[in-house]
């Protein structure tokens, strides 16, 4: 019985031989802009306790966790050895649920907690 034996390499003219990939601009198939979610837009009304943090007007979600942010850092109080855990103070402490210090990924569903549909 006679065995032929198959290369286990393609060779280089397969490889070139694949037409290049057009991007969407050079065929002039524009995409229309993604339209934002109502949903994170939608305005929210903070509780007491957070209000203390962000304001009491009603706001969407992604800016009151964007105010959260910008009072952490302006407070410094991002640990400084592990940099997802976010130290309470006075303010920050009843929103956190009496902890003293929480993961970033926590301190969102903390917050959430606290907000309320206007």
């Amino acid at each position: 019985m006679a065995t032929t034996k198959k290369s286990a390499s393609k060779s280089t003219a397969d490889k070139s031989a694949k037409p290049a990939a057009k991007s969407a601009s050079a065929k002039g198939d524009a995409k229309p802009a993604r339209k934002p979610n109502a949903a994170f837009m939608k305005p929210m009304k903070p509780s007491a306790e957070l209000a203390a943090v962000v304001g009491a007007d009603p706001q969407p979600r992604s800016e009151i966790t964007k105010r959260v942010w910008d009072y952490i850092k302006k407070n410094n109080l991002q640990d400084a050895q592990n940099r997802r855990q976010i130290n309470a103070d006075a303010k920050l402490k009843p929103v956190f649920g009496g902890k003293d210090n929480v993961t970033m990924f926590e301190m969102t569903k903390l917050v959430n907690n606290h907000l309320s549909n206007v």
